[in-house]
């Protein structure tokens, strides 16, 4: 049976707030797992960019001893072509632990908030959530 205007207007509310927070975790496990995996790519290319003549040139001592301008050129280079390879590394890693953890299977349908009768299912196998139904042949990749 469908929901009063006051009521369906709160259930609304609650389930956009937790598909917030759920596309909120979502992005924080992203920004983590790609800051990681790309670290090595950002140190490369920002000691290049920080040693180069042309670019910021400091006057740390391993940029005068040890990095001229071909070596910092060298540098900056390496780091966008092993950018590449690391992207999908982190995108790999980022898919199978998003899959594991079954976080795109925890965003409500708003459907909840219109009728009565929709159920929130308890957390299985290990998963923070599920959805409506509880259809364990659900999956988010095929």
């Amino acid at each position: 049976e469908p929901r009063s205007p006051w009521c369906c207007l709160a259930w609304t509310l609650v389930i956009g707030t937790m598909n917030c927070l759920v596309f909120l975790l979502n992005l924080l496990l992203m920004f983590v797992i790609f800051t990681i995996v790309l670290l090595p790519t950002i140190v490369v290319v920002y000691f290049g960019f920080q040693c180069h003549s042309q670019v910021l040139h400091s006057s740390a001592r391993y940029c005068k001893s040890i990095l001229d301008d071909n070596s910092s050129s060298a540098l900056i280079i390496l780091g966008f072509v092993i950018m590449s390879p690391l992207l999908v590394v982190a995108m790999a890693i980022y898919c199978s632990l998003a899959r594991r953890l079954q976080l795109l299977v925890c965003f409500q349908p708003y459907s909840l908030a219109l009728y009565k009768g929709g159920r929130w299912c308890h957390p299985r196998e290990g998963a923070p959530c599920c959805a409506r139904g509880c259809n364990t042949q659900l999956k988010a990749w095929v």
